[in-house]
């Protein structure tokens, strides 16, 4: 009986440290590689699209200007099973082409947004900051208190 716990506890453990691991918060933006939704054309040149014509699932008013999206090959050929996901089923859409996207896109958002970038960054090394010295403060005041 013992032997048979220890296989089963064992057989947990190895089923269990996998799904855990699985848990794994990714954080794709804008102007990433792995990026996928609506992109801001801006001032950026003309992408080049997939289809020359923008596909609507819904009756659109033709007055408000088509959206510019960025999705895997698969949505744009089967658009009306995956509109919904974009939060698009009643826009014009036009689907711009990967190649487009990371070669003129992407370095040039970069590049624009780069303080930016760099901004957050300082701004959340010294979050962290912060909170490594509060925690260092709390764990002195406790020891404080044991002495």
């Amino acid at each position: 009986m013992k032997s048979f716990l220890i296989a089963a506890a064992v057989v947990a453990a190895t089923v269990a440290v996998p799904v855990l691991a699985a848990d794994v918060g990714v954080s794709i933006s804008i102007g990433q590689p792995g990026f996928y939704g609506q992109i801001d054309i801006g001032n950026f040149p003309q992408p080049q699209v997939i289809y020359s014509q923008p596909i609507a699932i819904e009756q659109v008013p033709m007055d408000r200007p088509p959206i510019y999206l960025r999705v895997p090959p698969k949505y744009a050929k089967h658009w009306k099973k995956h509109c919904r996901e974009y939060n698009a089923c009643g826009e014009r859409v036009f689907f711009v082409q990967d190649n487009w996207y990371n070669r003129e896109y992407v370095p040039r958002y970069q590049e624009q947004h780069r303080g930016r970038q760099e901004e957050h960054r300082d701004e959340h090394r010294d979050d962290h900051r912060e909170d490594r010295r509060n925690d260092r403060q709390g764990e002195e005041h406790d020891r404080g208190r044991d002495h």
